[in-house]
This record gives C-alpha cells, sequence and structure tokens, in this order.
C-alpha cells in the first residue's frame, strides 16, 4: 500500500506464500522451497534444485514454481518471478495461491488492474483466503478506491480476526478518513498482535495528528526499543521532542536518527532546528546547508539560511 512520504511510515506489502502439498519423503531442498523461515535467496535456491530434479508433477510442482516466484518477487526480480507464476497457473489454474502471488507482482510493476483480477481469481478458488482480500485492498488502495479497499480488508478481518496486517491498512483508511478513534482501535490491535516498528509508528503517528505527544512519544520509543537501527523511530520521536520544547532531547534523537540514515534530509534540516534553539548557530547553519544539498529548493532550510546571513 503506498501512503504518502514523510514522517508517516510507509505500509510494506504483504508477504503471501501459500502451503504446497506436503512430501511424504521431503528433503532439504523441498524443505527449504516450502518452509515459511527460509530467505529469499535460500528459497530460489531450493526451488530451483526441485525443479531441475524433475521429481514433482502438477499441484506439487505448481506449489514449488509459485515458491519460487515469491522468493523473486521479494528480491524484486519480477519479471523472473512473473515466468514462473505464470507456469504455476497452466500447471494447475485450480490453485489460489499463484494467483495470489502473481497479484502481487502485478502490484510491484504497479499495474492494479492485473493485480486486482488475480486476487477476483484467488479469492474466487479459495473464499477463505483472507491474504487475497488484503492484498486486493492494497492494489485498490492504491488506485484511489478507498471504499473498496476498505470492503477487502474488512472481509479479511472477518475471515482470519488474527491477521495482523489487514488491521494496519484498515487503520489507515480509518485515518484516511480522519476516524481516529477507529484508526487507533485497528493500530492497537495491530500491536497486540505483531508489536513491531511499524506498528508503534503507525499508531503514534495518530496520536501525534491527535495533539496526544506524550502517547505518541511513548510509541515512538517503543519503535526505537524493538528496532534501535532504525531511524524512523529516533526521527519520529525527535520531532515529538521538538514540539514539547526539549531541544536537548530532540537533537539526541536526531543525532541518531542520522547515525543510521545520513541521508534523511528532514533530520538534517529538524536537527539544524535544534541546535539554533540551543544557541549553536555555526551548527544550525551546517545542518541547513546539508538539508538543501540533499534536497535542493527545500524552502525551510533556505528561508533559516537567510535569517542566519549564510545564503
Amino acid at each position: 500500500m503506498r501512503v504518502p512520504l514523510g514522517l508517516m511510515a510507509l505500509l510494506a506489502a504483504l508477504i503471501s506464500t501459500a502451503p504446497v502439498p506436503a512430501s511424504a519423503e521431503g528433503g532439504p531442498a523441498w524443505d527449504a522451497c516450502v518452509g515459511l523461515a527460509s530467505t529469499p535467496d535460500d528459497r530460489v535456491k531450493a526451488c530451483s534444485t526441485v525443479i531441475d530434479t524433475k521429481s514433482e508433477t502438477g499441484r506439487r510442482l505448481a506449489g514449488v514454481y509459485c515458491n519460487r516466484g515469491h522468493g523473486l518477487t521479494e528480491k524484486r526480480e519480477l519479471d523472473a518471478a512473473l515466468s514462473d507464476l505464470d507456469e504455476a497457473v497452466r500447471l494447475d489454474p485450480t490453485y489460489a495461491c499463484a494467483f495470489n502471488n502473481r497479484g502481487r507482482v502485478y502490484s510491484f510493476k504497479r499495474d492494479y488492474d492485473r493485480a486486482i483480477a488475480d486476487y477476483d481469481q484467488a479469492i474466487k478458488l479459495d473464499p477463505s483466503m483472507a491474504m487475497a482480500y488484503s492484498n486486493r485492498g492494497e492494489s485498490r488502495f492504491n488506485k484511489g478506491d478507498i471504499d473498496g479497499a476498505f470492503a477487502d480488508f474488512d472481509a479479511a478481518i472477518k475471515r482470519d480476526p488474527n491477521y495482523a496486517t489487514a488491521y494496519a491498512n484498515r487503520g489507515l483508511v480509518y485515518y484516511r478518513k480522519h476516524d481516529m478513534a477507529h484508526a487507533l482501535a485497528d493500530y492497537t490491535t495491530r500491536i497486540k498482535l505483531a508489536p513491531d516498528l511499524l506498528a508503534f509508528i503507525d499508531r503514534g503517528n495518530v496520536y501525534r495528528d491527535s495533539e496526544q505527544l506524550d502517547r505518541a512519544a511513548a510509541d515512538y520509543g517503543e519503535a526505537i526499543r524493538v528496532a534501535p537501527t532504525d531511524a524512523r523511530g529516533w526521527r519520529n520521536r525527535g520531532m515529538i521532542r521538538l514540539y514539547q520544547g526539549d531541544n536537548k532531547g530532540g537533537l539526541s534523537d536526531y543525532d541518531k536518527a542520522l547515525q543510521y540514515d545520513p541521508a534523511d534530509v528532514f533530520s538534517w534540516n529538524n536537527r539544524g532546528q535544534a541546535k539554533l534553539r540551543l544557541g549553536d548557530k555555526q551548527g544550525a547553519i551546517a545542518d541547513f546547508r546539508k538539508a538543501l544539498e540533499l534536497k535542493p529548493g527545500l524552502q525551510t532550510a533556505q528561508e533559516q539560511l537567510k535569517r542566519l546571513g549564510a545564503l
């Protein structure tokens, strides 16, 4: 799902690997090909080994192509992934996994109409597949069909009440509709199910925009706790600290944000603001110049440099 850039976190697309029929014999290559814990590289390598042995046919072989296609999608080798998923569909046109995963490839290619058509087919073949509803909702959201997206996320939750991604996605729709109470409820459920970095940032953004700054800072602090080397928690909490007048705390958070993401123009700009408030004029000028170097024409940096006589 695409959301505006800036301080709002991007929602990651759902990774989907539907199970393939179990193997009576198993084996390292098969297990790595169908195992949910395999890395994309390991999945592609293992599934290729299974394909090369020519030991599988029918639904089982379709599942191998489906899983290799998934691995290639995660590696963003989209054309190769599409070829594998086309083959999975050819081998077994009743296999919902292949349509669901091929829909993801089309979605990454921003061909949302084809993505939706594949998700439609996945749902037709397996009406209980919550993942396909959520994925279709993401494509509808990206086409601007907010009501259609909401209906899909709602359907995904009804089919799987423990599906964290669907709560995250529905929460974003509520957020877009400025229904902060329902957005908070969905993000809170998501945190209970999957308390990761984005879960806390998303809820922190709602608290921020609802002017509940202490709660926003607490959620960004939790984001830092679960992912201390990710800049996003630090820079979001830094902003709240500046809002609250805690310039030293804001400066410290932006130091950390830039340690982990030195290309973040807004952290340079905002750290410049913190330094300026703390009386470090030269440090502020250096940060504003860096922000302007990274984003020529950044109005806030230009204005501050002019006020400081440095532009």
